[in-house]
């Protein structure tokens, strides 16, 4: 069997997406799913957005100087349900 013929990424979309599926109701069926609060999504939606303007201003040939135009993130807290 050769290398790339094995695993998940080698597998078509729709079988990848009906393993994930089976995977995230289980995980919440027995509890230990993550759910998201507001505050780690916004956080989240951020960081993307950050990232993609970033990836954009890198492409469209931006300079380094650019980057001092961000405003600094406040620091992150380590989650207290660890």
């Amino acid at each position: 069997m050769a290398k790339e013929d094995r695993g998940f990424a080698s597998m078509d979309r729709a079988k990848q997406r009906e393993i994930a599926s089976k995977g995230g109701k289980a995980a919440h069926q027995k509890g230990t799913a993550h759910e998201w609060t507001s505050e780690e999504a916004r956080d989240a939606g951020r960081k993307g957005g950050i990232a993609s303007h970033r990836r954009r201003r890198e492409q469209m040939g931006g300079t380094p100087e650019d980057e001092s135009e961000q405003t600094e993130s406040e620091p992150v807290m380590p989650d207290q349900n660890e």
